[in-house]
């Protein structure tokens, strides 16, 4: 298996292109699940305060025989802290979850434009406070919209690092990708085979059979091909070892092509401009 990239972030840092994700992943199935993706070689947690497992993150990290300073762990703000001082209790609490006296990266998870006055600005603000204090070594945003972050560019001091939105061959997010390039944004790609929905599309099954690889290989090469941050998640150790044996082939201009040309439009998860969900 080859190295995984590690792509350059707009504050200078770099990020492992290729990465696990522990959405829905129960906390009791946490530990053992990130234990085999560090085993199996990833260097990128991706876990959020609403997934109710940094804590298992944590202690999988702490576990491991890899060092802490060669993970990076990604974060995010929970919805309902979004006002300063709640959001600055929030992020002490998911230091303390983690283990750890810094997170590589925290993000705003949702806009929530229809919440909190409309005001994500002044979250935006406090994480620009622990990204100059270091307790957050890069920070960015999670399924904004062009219009929300054209907000942040030019109303707030930091540029956010990176916007992990939903990104898969029936959702391409052109105009969203197209706004984080403009504004050097990395963008991260969550769903990234739509739920498995993707995988059973003929392009996809055929391009994966000229590759000698499985659908999802190819679909998660895809994403990489296209210059994005992927994450998929599993709690199965053969899946989680498939999952990142994609580096050693490639596919075509013409593939990638075909791949993209599967935009429906079609999300599997909430519409940002309306999504207002606060746990309880």
């Amino acid at each position: 298996m080859s190295a995984v990239p590690d792509l350059l972030l707009n504050n200078g840092r770099t990020i492992p292109q290729f990465g696990f994700g522990v959405f829905q992943i129960k906390p009791d199935q946490t530990v053992a699940a990130t234990s085999a993706a560090l085993d199996a070689g990833y260097r990128h947690i991706d876990t959020a305060e609403m997934y109710g497992n940094e804590k298992e993150v944590g202690e999988a990290v702490a576990r491991s025989a890899v060092n802490r300073g060669e993970v990076f762990i990604t974060s995010k703000l929970n919805n309902g802290f979004h006002r300063p001082d709640d959001a600055r209790r929030e992020f002490d609490n998911t230091l303390a979850a983690l283990g750890s006296d810094y997170v590589d990266l925290f993000l705003i998870h949702w806009p929530l434009p229809t919440r909190y006055g409309g005001d994500y600005v002044s979250t935006w603000k406090a994480l620009e406070e622990f990204y100059h204090d270091g307790r957050a070594r890069s920070i960015g945003v999670s399924n904004f919209q062009p219009h929300h972050l054209r907000r942040l560019h030019e109303e707030c001091e930091i540029t956010p690092a990176v916007n992990q939105i939903e990104v898969h061959p029936y959702l391409t997010q052109d105009e969203v990708r197209q706004f984080c390039a403009d504004h050097q944004i990395r963008v991260e790609a969550w769903s990234p085979i739509a739920q498995g929905k993707v995988l059973d599309d003929p392009t996809i099954v055929e391009i994966a059979r000229h590759v000698n690889k499985t659908p999802a290989q190819a679909v998660l090469r895809w994403h990489v091909e296209r210059g994005d941050i992927v994450f998929p998640k599993s709690v199965t150790p053969s899946r989680i070892v498939e999952n990142i044996d994609i580096f050693d082939f490639e596919l075509s201009g013409e593939d990638v092509e075909a791949i993209s040309a599967l935009n429906r439009d079609e999300r599997t998860g909430p519409d940002p401009d309306v999504f207002d969900y606060i746990p309880s």
